[in-house]
Order: structure tokens, then C-alpha cells, then sequence
């Protein structure tokens, strides 16, 4: 009489472990590329301290976001008038007294929210940095030129929705709104990204081990 294998009765004999499998694969992982591993701690855990920061302390509790609309709203108006153009006769003020809407003469104009006033892609931008290898010295001027360099971008954004309004009505500026500024500033933010991590010749490194 034939019996079959006990090794195919007990299959836990020759089956692999998927969580020590894993677990095998992350220790591999982190050994052989540790830049790498670092830099997604780093960032990942950088965005939530921001994010948990962000919700619960300087959105409610600070008037950080009220003052960067007021300056694109201000600076915005000033470049219209340099161009040439009227700014809106029309002036909000919310209840802390600071502005949010800005527009050209005879137009509704646009608000300026918190979700679009850059203070988002400011964190993103700077947690990037922080995380990625390289020298404090080049990441303390890098972070605050690259966020000056956003900023600046989003006004002209916001310029560029204006005169889209302006002569091509309001379903152009949604459709320009939505996406093609988008591409346009988050372009810019990866511009920035990829200009620091060539530029100074440091990179996400794997670790050299010996060979047999």
C-alpha cells in the first residue's frame, strides 16, 4: 500500500510565512537602500505632523492664511495696475478684516480661499527638501527661495485668471482654474524638486555591499 507524503499533508511544512516573507523584504529593503528608506520616513512623516499641525493649531488659531491672501490679493491688484488695467471697485473684507477677492474692472473677479493660497504647497515643498540628503547650509536659502518662487508663480496665476476672465468669460477661467494652472504651479514645485536634488550632485544612494 502507497501512502501519500506527510509533507503534503502538513503544508505548513513547506510553505512559506507571507509575514515573514514581508518582513524579510522590508529588512532587505531598508538595508540595501537606507537614502531611500530615510527620505520616505522622513517625508511621509513630515506630512502628517504638518497636516495634524495644520488642522488643529495655525489654520484655527492663527491668521497665517489670512495673510498671505491679503498679500496676493494687494500685489495682484498692484501688477494690474501696472498693466495697465483697473482693478475691481468691489471690496471685501471678511470679518477679521482681511481681504480675499480681487478682480479687473467690470468683472466679478476671483476669491482667494485658503486651499488656494499656497500654504499647502509651501509644507509640501519645504518637507521635500528637509527629507531628501544634503547639505543644512544649501537647504537653509533653497526652501525659502523655492516657496518665494511658488509664491510668486501663484500670482501670476492668479493674473493670468483675470485676463482669462476678462476676454474669454468665466467657463474659460473654471476650465484654467481646474486644470491647466494646476499642471502649471505643481510643474513649477517639481521643477524646484528636481533642481535640488541634481544640483548638488546628492541623490537617494543605494549602499554598496561586498561581493563574493
Amino acid at each position: 500500500m502507497v501512502f501519500p507524503s506527510t509533507d503534503r499533508l502538513n503544508p505548513t511544512c513547506t510553505a512559506t510565512d507571507p509575514k515573514m516573507t514581508w518582513i524579510q523584504k522590508l529588512r532587505e529593503f531598508v538595508r540595501s537602500q537606507p537614502d531611500v528608506f530615510r527620505f520616505l520616513v522622513l517625508g511621509f512623516g513630515g506630512y502628517i505632523v504638518w497636516h495634524l499641525a495644520y488642522e488643529t493649531y495655525l489654520k484655527p488659531a492663527t491668521l497665517l492664511d489670512e495673510y498671505i491672501t491679503e498679500n496676493l490679493v494687494v500685489v495682484t491688484e498692484g501688477a494690474i495696475e501696472v498693466l495697465g488695467y483697473a482693478p475691481s471697485a468691489v471690496y471685501q473684507e471678511a470679518e477679521d478684516g482681511f481681504r480675499s477677492h480681487v478682480g479687473i474692472h467690470g468683472e466679478q473677479g476671483v476669491r482667494v480661499g485658503p486651499s488656494c493660497d499656497g500654504v499647502v504647497l509651501f509644507a509640501l515643498f519645504a518637507i521635500f527638501i528637509l527629507a531628501f540628503p544634503g547639505r543644512w547650509r544649501r537647504k537653509m536659502w533653497y526652501i525659502p527661495a523655492g516657496i518665494a518662487t511658488i509664491h510668486a508663480a501663484n500670482i501670476l496665476r492668479i493674473i493670468s485668471l483675470l485676463m482669462i476672465q476678462l476676454y474669454f468669460g468665466d467657463e474659460a477661467l473654471k476650465f484654467n482654474h481646474d486644470y491647466t494652472f494646476t499642471v502649471f504651479v505643481y510643474g513649477i514645485i517639481f521643477a524646484l524638486w528636481y533642481g535640488y536634488a541634481v544640483g548638488d550632485g546628492v541623490g537617494l544612494k543605494r549602499s554598496h555591499s561586498p561581493t563574493a
